[in-house]
Order: C-alpha cells, then sequence, then structure tokens
C-alpha cells in the first residue's frame, strides 16, 4: 500500500481565521447522518474535508486507508486534494510492497502504534526518513501529521496488531497546521471512524454474504429472507459439473496439493458461470452446482448463458491441460437442464443454507453422470439443445427422476479455435 501519488492542489490562505467549534460540530452531525446511512466511503471522506474547509481548518491534502474482510481486497484507500475529486482504490490480497509502502510514514506510524506522527515540513532539521515528505516539501506543503484511529472490526491477520482506520491530513498554510487546527482535526477523525465503522461492518456482512451464499441468495437473506423454508419457485437454467477421477487424484496429490488443484478446477468452471452472470449456490465436494435464473429478458438468454458457460469451462480447462506444470489433467463432466427450481432457505432452523432443490436439479446430477456413459464432456436436455442449434447431438433417452419417460439427452458439439461449431 501506498499513501498516495502527490497531486498539485491549490492554495487556500487561512492565515487569521477562526475556526469555530460550533461549525465543527455541524460536521459532526453531518457524520453522523452519514453512520445512519449507507454511504460511500471515498465520497464521504471527500466531502468531509471540504467541509473542514469551510470552516476554516487549512486541510489541503488527506488520505484514508483502512483494512477490509474480502477475499480479494486487503485494504482501500481515499485520496483528498484540495482542487480535486476524490479517489478510490483498492489493495488486494496479491499486491507485492512497493517501496514507497515499506517507506512510507503510515506504515511506520501502524507498526509502532504511536497515536501520531507529525513533521514540520518548512523546518531544515526536520527528519527527512520518508521520502514521500520532501516531494510535499517541494511542492509547497509545511505540515503533515498521520494519526490512526482504532476500533474492532473483522479483517484477516496481519502484522498490524490494531484494526481501524488511519488518516494523514497536510497543509500549506504558512505556519502549518495551529493548535485549533489540530483540535478540530482529532475530534472529527474520531466522528469519522464511527461512521466509517457503521459503513465498513454492513460491507463485510454484505461481502460475506455474497462470498459464501452467492450474490442473489446473499443479497435476498440480507434483504429478510432468512428464516427455515423461505423461498420461492423460479425458472432456471441449472449448470451442474464435476470432476473425473477426484479421488485417485486426491489419493495422488494429497490433502494440501489437492485443495490448490481443485481450486484451479473450480476457477475453470464456477469462475466461467460468474463470469456470464450465473449463480454459483454450492460446492458439493469436487462439484459445481449453479444457476442461471430466467428473468426479464427470457428463457433464451439464459440458455446462451449457460452453453457460453460449458464452452468457456472447456476452454479453460484445455489451457490449463497444455501446461506441463500441471500436476494431473483436469476433466469434467458439465450437465444442463432447465425447468421450476426451489430457490430458498434448507437445513435447520439454527443451520441453514440457501440453494435450489427439485426435479430440475436431479435431473442435472444425474444427466451428469451419464456424461461417462455416452463419452462426451458436455449433455444437455432438449429445451437446451434447440438452441444449441447443429451444435447439438443426439446420444439416446435416459431414464431419469422424476420422469415418467425416458427422456432424450444431447451432447454439446465443441467449438474450433474461430468460434464456428
Amino acid at each position: 500500500m501506498s499513501d498516495h501519488r502527490l497531486e498539485t492542489g491549490t492554495k487556500h490562505h487561512y492565515l487569521g481565521a477562526m475556526i469555530s467549534m460550533a461549525d465543527i460540530d455541524g460536521i459532526e452531525d453531518w457524520l453522523i447522518g452519514q453512520a445512519l446511512g449507507t454511504p460511500d466511503m471515498a465520497a464521504m471522506f471527500g466531502e468531509m474535508c471540504e467541509r473542514l474547509r469551510q470552516c476554516n481548518v487549512p486541510v489541503d491534502r488527506a488520505m484514508l486507508a483502512w483494512s477490509t474482510l474480502h477475499p480479494l481486497i486487503e485494504a482501500e484507500i481515499a485520496f483528498w486534494e484540495s482542487g480535486n475529486a476524490v479517489q478510490h482504490e483498492t489493495i488486494e490480497h496479491s499486491a507485492e510492497e512497493t517501496e514507497d509502502w515499506l517507506k512510507s510514514p503510515v506504515r511506520a506510524v501502524l507498526i509502532s502504534g504511536e497515536p501520531m506522527l507529525r513533521r514540520r515540513l518548512t523546518n531544515a532539521n526536520a527528519p527527512t526518513e520518508f521520502p514521500l515528505l520532501e516531494r510535499l516539501a517541494e511542492t509547497g506543503y509545511t505540515d503533515y501529521l498521520v494519526m490512526p484511529t482504532a476500533f474492532d472490526i473483522p479483517s484477516i491477520p496481519s502484522e498490524f496488531t490494531k484494526t481501524g482506520l488511519v488518516v494523514s491530513w497536510a497543509t500549506r498554510e504558512a505556519a502549518g497546521f495551529s493548535d485549533d487546527a489540530l483540535t478540530a482535526i482529532n475530534y472529527i477523525q474520531k466522528r469519522l471512524a464511527l461512521a466509517a465503522r457503521a459503513t465498513l461492518e454492513g460491507q463485510i456482512s454484505r461481502t460475506i454474504a455474497e462470498t459464501y451464499l452467492g450474490k442473489i441468495a446473499g443479497g435476498r437473506v440480507l434483504s429478510g429472507q432468512i428464516r427455515h423454508g423461505d423461498g420461492e419457485t423460479i425458472d432456471a437454467v441449472v449448470f451442474f459439473s464435476d470432476m473425473r477421477n477426484s479421488t485417485a487424484i486426491a489419493e495422488y496429490l494429497g490433502p494440501d496439493d489437492y485443495l490448490t488443484f481443485l481450486n484451479t478446477y473450480f476457477e475453470a468452471t464456477a469462475g466461467a458461470i460468474l463470469d456470464r452472470g450465473g449463480e454459483v449456490l454450492d460446492f458439493i465436494g469436487d462439484a459445481v452446482l449453479g444457476v442461471f435464473p430466467i428473468g426479464p429478458s427470457g428463457l433464451n438468454d439464459a440458455i446462451q448463458a449457460a452453453i457460453e458457460t460449458a464452452d468457456e469451462s472447456r476452454r479453460r480447462l484445455e489451457a490449463l491441460n497444455a501446461d506441463p506444470a500441471l500436476a494431473h489433467p483436469l476433466k469434467a463432466g458439465i450437465a444442463l437442464s432447465v425447468g421450476s427450481v426451489m430457490f430458498g432457505n434448507i437445513g435447520v432452523p439454527h443451520r441453514l443454507t440457501f440453494s435450489v432443490i427439485g426435479q430440475t436439479v436431479h435431473a442435472a446430477a444425474r444427466i451428469e453422470s451419464l456424461t461417462k456413459t455416452v463419452g462426451t464432456d458436455v449433455l444437455m436436455t432438449e429445451d437446451i439443445a434447440r438452441l444449441a442449434g447443429q451444435r447439438s447431438r443426439p446420444v439416446g433417452a435416459f431414464e431419469l427422476s422424476g420422469f415418467n419417460a425416458p427422456q432424450p439427452l444431447f451432447a454439446l458439439e465443441a467449438t474450433d479455435p474461430s468460434g464456428r461449431s
């Protein structure tokens, strides 16, 4: 994480201007209102900085950073400078630590646990251990400080012992931050932390719900569909995929390597579902259960998305298998079926999962098992085969649970690299 790149701002003259705590109280009231809603963190921070300037607090540059609990994102940054729109950045877990971050005053404060770091940038004897401060001094900044505000919030363990937020503040005011300005900044930052904590807890709740349940299911749970048996019947295309030879591969690789291998397979199949707008509802061992709800755009769009997902899964598996570093060939069977499903909470009142059940789901699982019998990797029902056109190839009729008569099934012929069948 870097403190942020430096951009030239607009100087504002505050010399002699009085700071009224009554005006600062107005910002506090505004922040309380923000905490009661669902504000955008970066936008809230930018407006707060503008309000401080209107109250004669000489802030010309500020940066807010906070950690979060997210499978991809480690931390987020909001950067504001007078005269410019606030900027928002995310730092992923996989991002490498840059030299700027390693030598950042923000990182130094987080590691030391100090309540504040302040540097008078016009002082010839001021410490220059942070390259950022030299750049700020060269562009007219006179005073810089970093203050963390700790509060408990779910997060991934890191090198820092506390969670919460940290803010850096800088001014171009000739005399730097006055005592009154520092009092106002410290007062408002604590109120900002209260508003941020409420917002972040809501964001983390949504992230957890969507990560473990899926975007559609997570949204329904957070909107109140949480009781045992809550649900509804919807029409959907069901995508069911299962990895071939998984037992033998698990024994060959061992637990740790197999977990990595399994996640590689899920990226090829479940990842393709998400990229085409579908919902991944469950990982059943090494199987993937996904759905494409039939919405206002109609049946054909949902079926087309499912067919494209099967094609994309094939491409990803082929690309993985072309890599000599892959521990074992990756093969999968895929089934596509369409019909009504029950979409909702199942389980017991104290331990629920949000999934789909019904004849269409059972049919998909049975159809996938038949991919081995007929010697193909993708099988689909007749309704889906109609839209696949010349790419569909009949493979026979088979007994499926819930159907009175054998059902015709069709293989989905692969496309060549140009996309033609």
